[in-house]
């Protein structure tokens, strides 16, 4: 297919396709689709190689966000049964990490409902960051707090994140339709703010609100314009008590689609799969293996996602493996402009490895919506109250320092538990 071909050898020269290009990608017919998995998989795997990073997801404030964004289970009068609470305190934080880390984890992402921090909520947050690291050493850490104002990203930075999560969710001309209590400017604002502090920029989208293919595209090409580094790509979960509540509009096909595009748009950036993907991929889960290079693992802010041990599972009967903490996410083109631009970041951590090789040192990185509808760490129905529980034992095989699958068992917490999420 000569479209197919044209798009993999741009891919492989990081070369932008055309919007024409981008759009027949969303076009293609399900006798296609193994060929359209297969063209985006060549160019995964020259720049990711058969790595998959894992990302593990601490909702540190969950609920009564003030901000109306639609999709959202924690928006301003949703009627979403979800658990709501304040801040975690640090070592709560801490703790709750502690259950992704284990399972291999390489980046922790803590996320807060809201329309934006205040200093104090940055302060508070800068010593979880603090508490986090020294106990999890070489973990990258990525704060998704909402709209950031002017030196919080510099303070965030200073207390050691990585980088910043903030989705641009849909397309500018659409976005309107979806909240309406801030711009999608407000949003490239605090994406932009973050970039120039030196943190690494993660920022994505949400499909299946009712978008056109073109608002898909426009979306993408924005993120790559914008140069993040992550680019979470998340599936509407329709919350019942939320506006889009009866939004169910994709296929399994069509998510990979989408994804394919994404990765043809951004070949050489972190394209994760997030929030909604065992809902909306269902059993062709492992087939976006083939696209994206990083995944969430466990559960989401306010929804169950997949069984820890189950994502494990997947990883390796799919013939890929997990990200090991030593290894540099992007390629080196992006991680040497990481490091002269921020030191570190996202995918640096100071390696230049070539990203499909093993060698680097560590690097840096949101669901199905904002986390709290001012942010945007995946979503609304991001990493859930998720709890550590261990499962049943296996042989004693793995080495010292080895991944321990075995302390993973993410499970939803239920909604009114006075049990602290991620414990």
């Amino acid at each position: 297919m000569d479209l197919l071909n044209t798009l993999v050898d741009k891919g492989l020269r990081r070369e932008l396709p055309t919007r024409e290009e981008a759009l027949a990608v969303l076009a293609t017919s399900d006798d296609e689709l193994l060929d359209v998995v297969a063209a985006a998989g060549k160019v995964r795997r020259q720049w990711f190689g058969r790595r998959v990073k894992l990302n593990y997801l601490v909702n540190l404030k969950s609920g009564l966000c003030p901000e109306d964004c639609s999709y959202c289970s924690q928006r301003l009068g949703s009627k979403a049964e979800i658990l709501k609470y304040t801040w975690l305190k640090p070592e709560e934080a801490s703790q709750a990490a502690a259950a992704g880390v284990a399972g291999g984890a390489k980046r922790v992402c803590l996320v807060a409902s809201g329309r934006g921090p205040t200093d104090r909520d940055v302060e508070r947050v800068g010593r979880t960051i603090e508490a986090i690291k020294e106990q999890n050493e070489g973990i990258e850490v990525c704060a998704c707090l909402g709209l950031l104002s002017d030196g919080q990203a510099e303070k965030l930075r200073e207390a050691g994140a990585d980088a910043y999560n903030h989705n641009l969710n849909t397309s500018e001309a659409t976005y309107g339709q979806i909240t309406k209590t801030h711009t999608y400017a407000d949003r490239v604002d605090t994406v932009e703010k973050a970039h120039a502090a030196g943190l690494s920029a993660c920022s994505g989208l949400i499909a299946g609100m009712g978008e056109t293919d073109e608002d898909l595209v426009d979306v993408v090409f924005s993120l790559r314009e914008l140069d993040a580094d992550s680019v979470p790509v998340n599936f509407l979960i329709p919350f019942e008590g939320t506006p889009l509540a009866k939004e169910w509009n994709l296929t399994p096909q069509r998510c990979l689609r989408i994804l394919a595009m994404a990765r043809f748009v951004c070949p050489d950036v972190e394209v994760r799969l997030a929030g909604g993907r065992e809902v909306h991929l269902r059993s062709l889960q492992p087939l976006a293996l083939n696209i994206v290079n990083s995944i969430f693992l466990g559960d989401y802010l306010t929804s169950e996602g997949q069984a820890g041990q189950a994502d494990l599972d997947m990883i390796a009967d799919a013939g890929f493996e997990v990200e090991g903490a030593g290894t540099t996410t992007l390629p080196a083109h992006r991680s040497d402009l990481a490091d002269t631009t921020s030191g570190g970041g996202c995918g640096s951590g100071g390696g230049a490895s070539l990203c499909g090789s093993g060698a680097g040192a560590a690097s840096s990185e949101a669901s199905d919506e904002a986390a709290g509808c001012g942010s945007a760490c995946g979503g609304c129905s991001g990493h859930a109250h998720a709890e550590a529980e261990p499962a049943p034992a296996r042989p004693a095989q793995a080495e010292p320092g080895a991944l321990r699958s075995d302390l993973v068992a993410v499970r939803r917490r239920g909604a009114g538990t006075d049990i602290a999420p991620n414990a």
